[in-house]
């Protein structure tokens, strides 16, 4: 089985700049930053896909991804506005095979751009949307 860089940093074989570290995530600095202060929140829990980790931890990265947000707006580090985002899975660009969350500080003109295929700008009929609600609506339990 390869190894994962995240289990590595977690288990202390690999160096890291934590900011924070608690029974269910950590958060480091982000090796490749979009921007200063880039920061990676990480569960402790090995999982490829947010589907495979319990409702708590998940809910857990949220908080402490919150957390970073307000620390990376009060820290003096450029940070008009932030950008959280989870790739689930490699066909949504996910590079590294365990779930993490980025908490990326942005600002006007700082050159990165979230982008959508012109697909996007077609406005998609009503009965599809009932549809795959319902599907979806189906698979949600509870």
């Amino acid at each position: 089985m390869p190894t994962c860089i995240f289990c590595d940093i977690l288990a202390g074989l690999a160096p890291a700049n934590f900011i924070h570290r608690d029974d269910l995530c950590a958060a480091f600095m982000d090796i490749r930053p979009v921007n200063p202060g880039h920061i990676l929140v990480v569960p402790r829990t090995h999982a490829t896909l947010v589907s495979e980790l319990d409702e708590v931890t998940v809910g857990r990265i949220l908080q402490v991804a919150q957390r970073v947000d307000v620390a990376l707006r009060a820290s003096g580090i450029k940070c008009e506005a932030v950008n959280l985002i989870i790739s689930d899975g490699a066909a949504a660009g996910q590079e590294v095979p365990h779930v993490h969350m980025h908490v990326i500080p942005r600002f006007r003109s700082d050159g990165h751009h979230f982008r959508f295929s012109l697909a996007y700008f077609t406005r998609t009929p009503a009965s599809e949307l009932g549809k795959n609600a319902e599907l979806i609506r189906i698979h949600m339990g509870g």
